[in-house]
């Protein structure tokens, strides 16, 4: 709101006198949303008669857990089943040791005290661009180093240039190709130093915060795992079959603790999958077809797959596309960067992936989800009459681009 207020809001005839950040009342606001949401969560389980217990619990056998309470005080949990959810942690980088404070994770990013002046992310990936987001639109010059030649690497290519041109004109700034092997906390700020990855001349950068977003490891170190004899890979994923069970018996695990996305909307679907299954019913999770959302300005969302994977399968196919500036809701709302891009079997026209860049493309997305679950071609999907105006439209559109063209372009 505030990146609106002192950028757009002028052009729609609102002008202000002054705007000015409020940063307490900012993260009061953010504590409170979790704390609702967690309330939330805490009151589904009583409803649903649910025994909860806080602290942190590591296997005793298959069938025990042992947990030392936020009370103070131990206890045992036992189960015929038990389903380790325990997601996952902020991964390390060798020599950097996050305080939360001058270098922070995530979390810490989420409770600064005060907008910093410089702040650098390590890692453009989805959570470094985020966080880079929002504290780039309330006034941070924000610089991304990044050791792969590109950010967000699982993003379809074409995409993922135009979303980082659109972040560079958020002043955002990036250096690829790119890796850290020095940080002093010693002053005031932080200094990192930074040399080409494939190795050359170092230079220094300074900054007010460096946030370390280098990808997550799964939580799994201290919960007793190597003592029941639960397998896992070498960076810690618990190993499941297709029904979510562990090699040992009665011993599930699901979410980031598995292989798979690590992706909230998914380790709910493998729970609700695995519950199922225990319960001696069907369940189903097909990760091929999860959503993905980089929650920044604009987003970007997609589902199935990138043009490079369809390259790689050697798949015929087609391409649509259609930008938001030919959008009618779009353009009237003067937000109309973006663009819907279909990827379809040439010969079945089945859609293969849908990927978009736009204001709300986490809301969008989701009739392509459905259209893909369904196994819907384009013109499936051309051929729904879409209400005007609306976003929703360039769906359409770039449905229509498929497998015959346009017509509002």
């Amino acid at each position: 709101m505030y990146h609106e207020a002192t950028h757009s809001f002028a052009g729609h005839g609102v002008k202000f006198s002054s705007v000015e950040i409020d940063l307490p009342a900012m993260m009061a606001q953010k504590d409170k949303a979790v704390s609702n949401l967690t309330r939330g969560i805490e009151g589904l389980f009583k409803k649903n008669k649910v025994n909860y217990v806080k602290g942190y619990g590591k296997f005793i056998s298959p069938s025990e857990v042992s947990v030392d309470t936020i009370e103070g005080v131990s206890t045992v949990v036992k189960g015929k089943n038990i389903i380790i959810a325990t997601g996952s942690d902020v991964k390390s980088l060798p020599g950097i040791t996050i305080d939360e404070k001058r270098i922070v994770s995530s979390t810490g990013a989420l409770a600064l005290q005060e907008v910093p002046k410089k702040l650098i992310v390590i890692g453009a990936g989805y959570i470094g661009l985020e966080m880079g987001s929002v504290w780039g639109r309330l006034g941070s010059e924000v610089t991304v180093v990044e050791f792969a030649p590109d950010i967000v690497p699982s993003m379809d290519a074409e995409i993922r240039k135009q979303f980082q041109r659109s972040l560079e004109k958020q002043k955002m700034k990036f250096m690829l190709k790119t890796k850290v092997v020095g940080v002093d906390t010693s002053g005031n700020g932080v200094k990192l130093t930074v040399e080409p990855a494939a190795g050359g001349d170092q230079t220094t950068l300074e900054a007010d915060v460096v946030l370390v977003s280098a990808g997550r490891s799964p939580f799994t170190a201290g919960l007793g795992l190597d003592k029941i004899g639960v397998e896992t890979d070498k960076i810690g994923r618990i190993l499941v079959n297709d029904r979510f069970a562990t090699n040992v018996a009665g011993v599930y695990a699901i979410g980031d603790v598995i292989p798979g996305p690590m992706l909230a909307h998914k380790a709910e679907e493998d729970g609700v999958a695995c519950v199922e299954f225990i319960a001696g019913k069907h369940g189903h999770v097909d990760y091929d077809k999860v959503p993905g959302v980089v929650y920044t300005h604009p987003e970007v969302a997609s589902v199935g797959k990138t043009e490079e994977q369809v390259k790689a399968l050697g798949v015929d196919y087609r391409v649509g596309k259609f930008p938001f500036l030919a959008n009618s809701r779009a353009k009237a709302i003067d937000d109309a960067e973006g663009i819907v891009k279909i990827l379809a079997d040439k010969e079945t026209d089945k859609i293969l992936g849908v990927h978009i860049m736009a204001p709300n493309a986490g809301e969008l997305i989701h009739e392509a989800v459905l259209a893909i679950n369904y196994d819907a071609s384009s013109e499936d999907i051309a051929r729904v009459c879409h209400a005007h105006p609306t976003m929703s439209e360039a769906l359409k559109e770039a449905a229509m681009a498929t497998y015959d063209k346009p017509i509002h372009i």
